[in-house]
């Protein structure tokens, strides 16, 4: 199943703070292949001097950069009112639960694990960038359509108030489908996007998880999440 193709917004900057020149090269090629403007930063001062004379509207940034950490860079972006509009996704090793709270804690908008699949970090942030571009910074750790709420930072999935349960791979295709409400995704974009890197996993995962999802959702007698057969979220409405 093909995804539909969505019309790019103009040039998008991007800054990618990462002191490994390889990876740093690897992700300015790649997005630069997909029509964004990119900026690399090898260090945190240089980051920071970069964010407030460039105005990027996305920072790649990688916590254990030199001379200030990924959570300090983060912290000061979005405290700054010049700057807390930029978009931020950590992109890192560390892959403890504690880390990935205390970056939403400084207020990344997402948090992506090394080792990662390119179309997956692709697909994080076109849905960040969409979330930015919507006006829903202030908000960007919880995702909204109608009565569910998809809770980035507390790790949580509700629908109309009250909480459902959900394992951590069916929160985060929650996540990715309702960042994007009324696109169509591939299934292997979601699988790229969610399963990454962990070996071969059969496409069909993807609507099994779903499916369990959606058993979660009655079992807390609440409706379901208006998620089509074609891998999109509904948007609200309609």
């Amino acid at each position: 199943m093909e995804g539909l193709a969505v019309a790019r917004r103009p040039l998008s900057r991007v800054l990618v703070a990462e002191d490994e020149r390889d990876l740093a090269d690897l992700l300015r090629f790649n997005l630069t292949r997909e029509g964004y403007e990119v900026t690399v930063a090898t260090h945190g001062a240089e980051a920071l001097k970069k964010v407030h004379n460039l105005k990027p509207e996305l920072v790649l940034l990688d916590i254990m950069v030199p001379q200030l950490n990924g959570w300090e860079i983060c912290r000061r972006i979005k405290q700054s009112p010049e700057t807390r509009g930029t978009a931020v996704i950590m992109v890192t090793g560390r892959v403890e639960e504690g880390d990935k709270v205390l970056g939403f804690e400084v207020g990344a908008d997402d948090y992506v694990t090394k080792p990662f699949s390119i179309r997956e970090l692709l697909a994080r942030a076109r849905a960040v960038l969409r979330r930015t571009h919507a006006g829903d910074t202030e908000t960007a750790t919880t995702i909204k359509v109608g009565g569910l709420e998809v809770d980035r930072y507390r790790f949580e999935v509700r629908m109309n108030g009250r909480k459902v349960k959900a394992t951590r791979r069916e929160f985060e295709l929650l996540a990715i489908l309702a960042a994007a409400p009324g696109r169509v995704f591939a299934r292997e974009e979601l699988l790229d996007a969610v399963w990454g890197r962990d070996g071969f996993v059969e496409p069909r995962t993807v609507d099994v998880h779903l499916a369990r999802m959606r058993s979660r959702f009655q079992a807390a007698s609440v409706p379901e999440p208006a998620i089509e057969t074609a891998y999109r979220m509904r948007e609200a409405g309609s």
